[in-house]
C-alpha cells in the first residue's frame, strides 16, 4: 500500500509542498493528492494590481504539476477528521472523503472583518480572485463616470498600502483616501515614512491617521470619532484571518485559528499533520510568531517537506532557516520601499526607495511565480525510497482515496 500524502491548499506554501515532495519521494512508494478549490494558481501577492486593472498571470495547477505524478482533486475541503485520518471534499459532483497517512495543511487566510457591522455585505477585498475582480469591475464603472467616484481604503498594513497607491496610480480619475487605525507607516522608519507619505502626496492619497471603522454601509463609512465618509467603493484590509476548518477538527490551534505547530512544522497534536504557510502557528528563529506572508510560506513549506521526508526514508531533518527579513512594498509600478528588519522585528535604520524598490519588489513577485510553475527545479534527480515500516504501512481505519 502506498503511503497517502494529501495537500490541502494549492498557493505559495501548498504548491511549493506538493511538487517538491513529489521530486523527492519515490512514485513507487507514494501517492501524492493536492486539493485546491479553484483550478489555477492565484498570484495573491498582485490580487491588488489586478483589482486595480492590471492583468496577471493564472497558471493551470494540472500544468504546473504535469510531469509530477501527482494527483489534483478540485473542490472545496468541508471537513478534516484526524481521527479517521480523512478530508471530506466537496465539489460539482456531491461530497466525496479522501484518506491520507500524511496531511499538509496549507489553506491559507482570507480577510478578517473583526466583526465590523457591514464589512461582509458592503466592503470589497482583494484577499481572494472573485472578490478582486468584483472591485476590478467596480472601479471600471466608476471611472467610467463623469464625475469619478470616491475610494476608500480601510487598513494602513502592508496590503492596504499597496491597494491605495495601485489604484490611485492606475485609477487617476477617482478619489483615494486611506484610512489608518495609527501612524502611516508605524512599522517604517522616519525616513522610509517620509517616503511613503511623499508618495501617497504625489499619488494625490488623502490620508487619515488614527480613525477607526465602526460601520461600513453602502455608500458611506462610519468612523468611531462620529465622522461620515462618503465611498462609492470601500475596500477592506484589515488584517486576514484563516478559515474555522482546523479549530473545528480537533487540532490544537491559537486563539485566532491557526495550527500550532513545533520547529518541524508538525502539529503538536497530531503528529501525522503538518501546517505550512498563513495556516500555522510558528516562531522563527527570532523567537517571535511567523507573520503571515508570502516569505513564511516559502519557510514553512520548505521546513514541512524536509521533515515528512526526513520521517518517512529515515533520514535525519534537516533544518530549515526561519526568518524574516524585511517588508517589501509596491507603491505603484513605478515606486516603492524596502524596508529591512532587525533579529527583534523592529526596522533597521536605512531603509531603500523608489524605482530601484520597486524592481526588486517586482523581482520577488516573478521569482515566487516562477518558482511555483517549477517546482522540482534544481532538486536531485534521485527520488528517495521509504522505510520499509512506512512502505508496509496499512492504516484499515482510513478512508480509501476518493
Amino acid at each position: 500500500m502506498k503511503h497517502r500524502i494529501v495537500v490541502l491548499g494549492a498557493g505559495y506554501a501548498g504548491a511549493y509542498a506538493a511538487g517538491t515532495l513529489a521530486r523527492r519521494l519515490s512514485p513507487a512508494d507514494v501517492r501524492i493528492t493536492v486539493v485546491n478549490a479553484v483550478p489555477d494558481f492565484v498570484q495573491r501577492l498582485r490580487l491588488h494590481e489586478f483589482a486595480a486593472g492590471r492583468e496577471i498571470e493564472a497558471p493551470q495547477l494540472a500544468d504546473v504539476f504535469a510531469g509530477t505524478a501527482i494527483r489534483l482533486r478540485l473542490g472545496r475541503v468541508t471537513t478534516v477528521d484526524p481521527e479517521r485520518r480523512v478530508v471530506a471534499v466537496t465539489d460539482a459532483d456531491g461530497t466525496g472523503e479522501l484518506g491520507y497517512d500524511t496531511l499538509v495543511y496549507a489553506l491559507g487566510s482570507h480577510g478578517a472583518t473583526h466583526g465590523v457591522p457591514g464589512v461582509t455585505e458592503h466592503a470589497f477585498d482583494v484577499g481572494s480572485r472573485p472578490s478582486a475582480l468584483r472591485l476590478r469591475e467596480r472601479l471600471s464603472s466608476l471611472s467610467e463616470r463623469d464625475e469619478g467616484g470616491n475610494v476608500l481604503v480601510v487598513g494602513d498594513g502592508l496590503t492596504g498600502i499597496e491597494t491605495a497607491t495601485e489604484i490611485a496610480e492606475s485609477r487617476p480619475g477617482l478619489s483615494v483616501t486611506l484610512i489608518a487605525r495609527g501612524e502611516l507607516g508605524a512599522q517604517l522608519t522616519a525616513g522610509a515614512r517620509g517616503h511613503l507619505r511623499q508618495a501617497c502626496d504625489r499619488l494625490g492619497i488623502t490620508v487619515l491617521e488614527h480613525a477607526g471603522v465602526e460601520a461600513v454601509e453602502t455608500t458611506r463609512v462610519r468612523c468611531a470619532d462620529g465622522t461620515v465618509l462618503a465611498s462609492d467603493a470601500t475596500v477592506w484590509t484589515a488584517g486576514f484571518a484563516v478559515s474555522p476548518l482546523a479549530a473545528a477538527s480537533g487540532i490544537e490551534v491559537t486563539e485566532d485559528g491557526r495550527i500550532v505547530v513545533d520547529r518541524t512544522m508538525r502539529s503538536v497534536s497530531h503528529p501525522d499533520v503538518y501546517a505550512a504557510g498563513d495556516s500555522a502557528y510558528t516562531l522563527g528563529d527570532n523567537g517571535r510568531p511567523l507573520p503571515m506572508s508570502c516569505a513564511s510560506a516559502g519557510y514553512t513549506g520548505r521546513q514541512a517537506v524536509d521533515t515528512i521526508v526526513g520521517c518517512l526514508t529515515g533520514r535525519e531533518v534537516a533544518t530549515t532557516k526561519l526568518d524574516y527579513v524585511g517588508n517589501h512594498i509596491s507603491l505603484g509600478r513605478r515606486d516603492g520601499i524596502l524596508q529591512m528588519v532587525d533579529d527583534e522585528g523592529r526596522a533597521k535604520s536605512s531603509y531603500a526607495g523608489g524605482r530601484k524598490a520597486a524592481r526588486i519588489k517586482a523581482g520577488i513577485v516573478w521569482m515566487s511565480l516562477w518558482a511555483t510553475r517549477h517546482p522540482t527545479f534544481g532538486l536531485p534527480r534521485r527520488k528517495h525510497r521509504l522505510t520499509t515500516t512506512q512502505r508496509d504501512l496499512s492504516l484499515p481505519t482510513a478512508s480509501p482515496a476518493a
